[in-house]
């Protein structure tokens, strides 16, 4: 964060939402009452401490999914780090594609360096990462704060939020090639196929990247696609005949070779719900105004703390983030789409009510249960959320209109529902050292909405993936052949 800005005292309380948005979050939070406590109390107040519970009180395997320990048993573990970088904003360019400060609480981001609410596939894929293997996805979850309400923070404007937020916008603004996934379409690859595929799915990648440069500097698009196609043609012949060398049957890959041009706004689609549902009394145009407004919010960063929209308090850096791929409890996985929208959990469980909703929470050595309130770990045991995510895709979209139904959880036995896809389901498992004290006194709170007043069945994750084709390809292989993958 910058030090260089004149510095002035700030109320700890002070908010980031002006105007009529924050009339209309006022609106909200009157007709909408959390799960517990007194529905009259600030939305800045510390979690209501019925929210809290000792780990040892829920029962062994409580909420715990089963059918995770069969099918295939190989993983991938992805390393990017614990957002050693500092990456916070309160956006959420899934769930409110161009609002600025639309999710209301702060983000903790580890993979892609520029996620924020102007973030297109094309910002995405031109980012740096955390990630070790290079990987550009990006993993974003709600901070856990410690509230024991010490003294104001000190103003230190976060200048790098506005540079991501400049250069998603001028991405935006451009036309962008737009190509099918093939990695997603492709049987399992053989082993000793492996390479050559690989090989050829960068390949294709680079004539993308290459053709979306031309396109953006003026090019003809019609010749810029043809040349794209005949390229892509002759890159799918030679996977085809490579897995057909090794007994396998690619089918008819012609459809793949085909590009088109997205011109500017036909990126993202807007929520229809699920996850930020519009405030009470609000309606169509109002919402579209807001959204065209959005930045006049203030950028996230104003203090130390990255206090927003009543979210206040120290933040607690995570001790360890894994990132890990697993079968979900399928038999097979298949390659998820390069660019698939996936959300965990329900920000606004208080609101929408708990069909979404996960229970998340857990201590370590306590993995054998989960709750939906916040724990109270034993000597020696470390607070801890797991969120596994949903792994039954529609085998189309990679995203919907409500976020949630081109992918969706398997059953009970890890099976997806006639018609979808079993791809790899994603696990981010968080460990925080957070003090025995503060636990016991109910001092620690997860980032929510105003209205959920820190509601702990609030918790969510959310996940675009941006691994090349050849990365996902690597995933999907060692999940099937029961490999523990590191990279």
């Amino acid at each position: 964060m910058s030090r260089n800005q004149p510095r002035h005292r700030l109320a700890k309380r002070t908010t980031l939402v002006t105007g009529a948005l924050g009339l209309a979050l006022a609106v909200g939070a009157l007709a909408v009452n959390a799960t517990s406590g007194d529905p009259d109390r600030a939305g800045a107040d510390p979690a209501d401490k019925s929210f809290f519970l000792d780990i040892n009180k829920v029962p062994k395997g409580a909420n715990v999914n089963r059918a995770a320990n069969r099918g295939a048993r190989g993983t991938f573990t992805v390393d990017c780090g614990r957002n050693e970088n500092g990456h916070f904003n309160p956006d959420n360019f899934i769930a409110q594609p161009g609002v600025r400060n639309g999710a209301q609480h702060l983000h903790d981001y580890v993979g892609n360096l520029s996620t924020n609410a102007d973030s297109t596939n094309r910002s995405l894929a031109r980012a740096g990462t955390t990630c070790k293997n290079g990987d550009k996805s990006t993993y974003y979850w709600p901070v856990v704060r410690i509230d024991k309400d010490d003294e104001a923070a000190e103003p230190d404007e976060n200048e790098s939020v506005a540079g991501d937020r400049a250069a998603a916008a001028k991405d935006a603004a451009e036309p962008a090639v737009d190509c099918p996934d093939v990695a997603s379409e492709l049987p399992e690859v053989p082993d000793d196929a492996m390479d050559a595929v690989n090989d050829e799915l960068d390949a294709m990648d680079e004539q993308v990247d290459a053709a979306d440069k031309e396109v953006a500097a003026g090019q003809d698009r019609t010749g810029v696609l043809k040349s794209l196609r005949d390229k892509r043609s002759a890159s799918l012949k030679k996977i085809s005949d490579t897995m057909a060398a090794k007994g396998a049957k690619p089918g008819d890959t012609g459809a793949l070779s085909t590009c088109a041009v997205q011109d500017e706004g036909s990126d993202g689609l807007d929520n229809g719900g699920a996850n930020s549902d519009p405030a009470q009394g609000e309606n169509a145009e109002e919402q579209q105004q807001k959204q065209a407004n959005g930045s006049a919010a203030e950028l996230p960063g104003v203090n130390e703390n990255n206090e927003v929209a009543g979210n206040d308090g120290e933040i607690q850096r995570v001790e360890s983030a894994t990132l890990s791929f697993g079968s979900g409890g399928a038999r097979k996985v298949v390659a998820m789409p390069r660019f698939l929208r996936v959300l965990y959990g329900d920000a606004k469980e208080g609101a929408n009510g708990p069909a979404n909703a996960r229970a998340s929470w857990t201590c370590t050595g306590f993995e054998d249960r989960l709750t939906d309130l916040y724990p109270i770990c034993p000597a020696g045991s470390k607070v801890e959320r797991i969120h596994a995510f949903p792994n039954c895709w529609d085998g189309q979209n990679i995203d919907s209109a409500n976020h949630r139904t081109h992918i969706v959880f398997a059953d009970a036995n890890g099976n997806c529902k006639r018609g979808f896809k079993a791809v790899p389901q994603l696990k981010i498992t968080l460990v925080y050292n957070i003090p025995h004290d503060v636990q016991v006194k109910g001092q620690y709170k997860v980032d929510a909405f105003p209205e959920e007043k820190h509601n702990p069945r609030s918790d969510h994750d959310d996940f675009a993936n941006v691994m090349t084709q050849s990365q996902m390809n690597r995933v999907v292989s060692c999940i099937n052949t029961g490999k523990r993958c590191k990279e």
